[in-house]
């Protein structure tokens, strides 16, 4: 489409060349989510002329701030600083803003946080710090505040969330396959969803092979909690033969347990995290562990959110088994039993 070079094209322009009216051709380009033929040429038209939008000006035509609140327990979590990175990158894309909070994993410190990041006006938050029964979270759907879970679903809220379950699974069934019986979970807080539905994974991929596990439930998901349920089976007399931690940095407390017993993962037993943090590929015995998809999961997020869904619909991205030298098969096994 041929135009005149008269200076800045205007959204003005875009309706008259598109033949719609303003109102719908700032609808159209404002949100990705509007599809049709009508408004795959508006947007071809605004490409063709030039045209680029002023996502603050639009924002504030719509009572909009371009912002969203995002909340988290610590940013000193691994999984936590990645989620934000790719929250953070998905609003960019969107032209708009992701700021930070911290609860310090406290129902105290989340609602305050959610309020501070709410007084200043941002469009929305995504929460990556919802326990099961949040209070917060069920104040905010009574005050109609837009917001989605992430990493976590809660059954009620919308949430972007990886398939814990599927990913719980993959990883006791690849120590099965390995040859292991004797095995142990490390769950994680079975306060979230993320922890649960790991378990319920694991535990179903074990019941189909007639293993019982060794079960150590941990108050979080920080290496200390790792280090302490891996003492709990090492100062004994029998040890699992692998371990399947909830998350990378339970898996690597386990190893730095591990270590100071001087029993050696990937030779004595083996060890799956989760999650598959950058570190788990560069520790000394690189860690076997299920990769999340942090990205797909921070833009489904966004789009829950610009979306305005209101109900428990949960989109879950399929994760994948990583395996390295943690759950090598040249593992020593001895027996039935522990060693």
């Amino acid at each position: 489409m041929a135009t005149e070079s008269r200076g800045v094209v205007t959204l003005k322009d875009v309706a008259a060349a598109a033949g719609v009216s303003i109102s719908t051709a700032s609808r159209v380009l404002d949100s990705k989510s509007v599809r049709s033929p009508h408004a795959e040429r508006v947007r071809s038209i605004a490409d063709e002329l030039g045209y680029r939008r002023n996502r603050a000006a639009s924002a504030l035509r719509r009572g909009e701030t371009g912002t969203i609140g995002v909340l988290v327990p610590r940013l000193s979590d691994a999984v936590m600083a990645l989620i934000y990175e790719s929250i953070a990158a998905a609003c960019a894309r969107s032209g708009r803003f992701a700021i930070v909070a911290t609860s310090g994993d406290s129902a105290d410190g989340e609602r305050d946080a959610a309020e501070t990041l709410l007084a200043r006006g941002v469009d929305g938050l995504l929460l990556a710090s919802a326990r099961i029964d949040d209070p917060l979270v069920a104040s905010l759907r009574d005050r109609r505040v837009r917001h989605a879970l992430v990493l976590r679903s809660d059954g009620m809220s919308p949430a972007s969330l990886g398939d814990d379950n599927t990913g719980g699974y993959l990883a006791a069934r690849h120590l099965l396959d390995l040859g292991h019986r004797d095995i142990a979970l490390v769950t994680g807080p079975l306060y979230t969803s993320s922890a649960r539905d790991r378990l319920t994974g694991a535990r179903r991929a074990l019941a189909e092979a007639g293993v019982a596990p060794l079960v150590a439930e941990t108050d979080d998901y920080r290496i200390p909690s790792g280090e302490q349920a891996a003492r709990s089976w090492l100062d004994g007399r029998e040890r699992p033969t692998a371990v399947f931690a909830a998350n990378d940095d339970l898996a690597i407390g386990v190893l730095a347990a591990s270590h100071r017993a001087g029993v050696e993962v990937g030779r004595d037993y083996a060890l799956v995290g989760y999650n598959d943090v950058p570190i788990a590929a560069r520790l000394p015995v690189p860690l076997t562990s299920v990769r999340t998809n942090f990205e797909q999961i921070a833009s489904t997020a966004l789009d829950l959110l610009e979306s305005g869904a209101k109900d428990g619909t949960a989109r879950k991205a399929l994760p994948t088994l990583i395996p390295r030298a943690s759950s090598a098969p040249r593992f020593r096994q001895s027996g039935s039993g522990g060693h």
